[in-house]
């Protein structure tokens, strides 16, 4: 149902977009007769090619297979525009004398783009919820007993998941947990810290030939080990890992994202600034923003800069809090006594975190990336968790997109940022940006 929808949803948003396009300019500059070879429910054999090719390049792509893939929306517009610019050079090649009305062009390819990105977020809101309501995706969990019970929490309530069945990795090769899991008949099992056997699990290959999936949650090594590209060396099977986590044009581009998107954002929000700060100096003693001592790049100290949403001497109180503290690095706690009125309002609506567009321009974040945390989180750091200070931090992430202050497992928030890094690209960013503005609108995950 998602993929017939999708397909569907890119089909009326192309056909739109042709449709505007034709009423924006078949008074003065229509298309050439030499390019209508047919035509068919009133849209020309041009148009027809067009989606054909712009729907077979999307399958190719995966963005409508059963995955995160079909939120991919940056690569989405990314692909209609090559499939536009393909065709200008195309027709040139096909007649060098006929010349496409440019506004014609330039009015369908725009609005192509947005329309089709436009359809597709809605497309996916609403099958979310239809599929939220009607369907349940069976899961059988083999993790060690100590994640079993955190790990069947975590999936029945952040997902469209019923657990079935558990078991302890220790036994996943065993006939027994095979047995139980062909009973249970899951849609998939979700294992983490499979022990090895020999070169691989015998129970991947198993659950294979019953037509089974399987999803790996990785630890910090499977995740390093992702970024080596595969090489035969004096006749060794080897990985080969990069050095370099945001190499060449890629990360001067998104530093150039960066300075213009924040610079636009502090001066169109200057006059809500100017509001914020009059509500919280009238509601509450003690100065307008919040300066935190935070971890950045290479482990450098920053002062990241919040708007108060606290009582002024909130730090020196956060000792007594410790122990009401629900998660095992960060500091967080739930109806936290010391958010003042106003403070409820901003960290739900995430307001509070506009004043770090500041740390953007002075280049100690960007708008994309690991979260800086402050030194207290950072002193109980696993040596594996501070890979995350290798890149920039940033105002938002895969972590706030993917829970927010409902992880409570810091390792679980840490792989995220690791799948991050490894697979780091502006379309990734764009896609996140894009998720954290529908995430902070609805209010999910923040408290």
């Amino acid at each position: 149902m998602r993929s017939v929808g999708l397909v569907l949803s890119d089909i009326f948003a192309l056909s739109s977009s042709w449709w505007l396009a034709r009423s924006l300019n078949q008074f003065y500059s229509p298309i050439p007769e030499q390019m209508i070879w047919w035509t068919w429910l009133g849209l020309p054999s041009l148009f027809w090619l067009l989606i054909t090719i712009t729907v077979g390049l999307f399958a190719y792509f995966g963005l409508y297979r059963q995955t995160h893939r079909t939120k991919n929306y940056a690569t989405a517009g990314q692909l209609v525009s090559q499939v536009y610019l393909c065709f200008l050079v195309l027709s040139y090649f096909y007649d060098p004398h006929v010349d496409l009305p440019r506004s014609l062009f330039f009015t369908a390819w725009f609005s192509s783009v947005a329309f089709v990105v436009f359809s597709r977020i809605v497309t996916n809101v609403l099958l979310y919820h239809y599929e939220y309501q009607r369907n349940k995706v069976s899961i059988f969990i083999v993790a060690d007993a100590s994640r079993l019970r955190s790990l069947s929490q975590l999936l029945e309530k952040r997902s469209l998941c019923q657990v079935v069945g558990v078991a302890i990795a220790a036994t996943a090769n065993s006939e027994a947990t095979f047995n139980h899991i062909v009973q249970a008949n899951p849609h998939e099992v979700f294992a983490e810290n499979i022990p090895d056997v020999e070169l691989s699990s015998s129970l991947f290959w198993r659950l294979r030939s019953v037509g089974i999936p399987m999803r790996l949650l990785p630890s910090s090594r499977d995740m390093i080990y992702r970024r080596g590209i595969p090489e035969v060396f004096s006749s060794l099977p080897t990985l080969r890992v990069e050095p370099s986590f945001l190499p060449g044009w890629d990360y001067r581009i998104k530093r150039t994202l960066d300075l213009f998107v924040s610079s636009v954002g502090l001066a169109a929000c200057l006059p809500l600034f100017a509001g914020i700060a009059i509500v919280i100096k009238a509601t509450s003693p003690g100065p307008i923003f919040f300066r935190q001592e935070r971890v950045g790049l290479h482990g450098k100290v920053f002062q990241v800069w919040k708007f108060r949403t606290m009582v002024a001497n909130a730090p020196s109180l956060q000792q007594q809090l410790e122990s009401k503290n629900q998660n095992n690095v960060l500091f967080k706690v739930r109806n936290d006594p010391r958010i003042i009125s106003v403070g409820h309002f901003l960290r739900k609506t995430s307001l509070d975190e506009l004043p770090q567009l500041f740390n953007v321009l002075l280049g100690e974040m960007s708008l994309v990336g690991p979260r800086p945390l402050p030194l207290r989180d950072t002193a109980k750091f696993k040596p594996w968790h501070h890979i995350r200070h290798q890149v920039l931090p940033g105002i938002t992430g895969l972590w706030q997109i993917s829970g927010r202050s409902n992880i409570e497992d810091f390792d679980d928030a840490a792989r995220l940022d690791l799948h991050y890094i490894d697979n780091w690209s502006i379309a990734l960013d764009l896609e996140i940006l894009l998720e954290t503005i529908k995430i902070v609108c609805l209010g999910k995950g923040a408290y």
